[in-house]
């Protein structure tokens, strides 16, 4: 699967899971490696960084600007491998 056609089917999945959720698409050509999607859920907030497989290569600062979302709130890699298991974990962090 592609990675935009993976993309457009997560988010159709994440306004499906969290009714009133917004997602923003980053702009990579404005901070190079920054997470594709920006989830913001009532007083929460997650960004998700996709992938068309587990094997897909990242980016320069990918790795970097997840690592440091993450810290911050909620930030994942996701693609079809691991999706249940990152949109289970997103779940949780909004709940809490």
């Amino acid at each position: 699967m592609l990675e935009n056609k993976f993309q457009a089917n997560l988010i159709k999945e994440l306004k499906r899971l969290f009714p009133g959720c917004i997602v923003m698409k980053n702009d990579a050509s404005y901070i190079q490696g920054i997470p594709d999607l920006l989830i913001l859920y009532n007083d929460k907030w997650a960004s998700l960084e996709c992938k068309k497989s587990a094997s897909a290569s990242k980016q320069p600062n990918q790795e970097y600007y997840v690592d440091q979302m993450n810290r911050m709130s909620f930030s994942r890699f996701i693609c079809p491998e691991n999706k249940e298991k990152v949109l289970y974990e997103l779940q949780q962090s909004f709940q809490s």
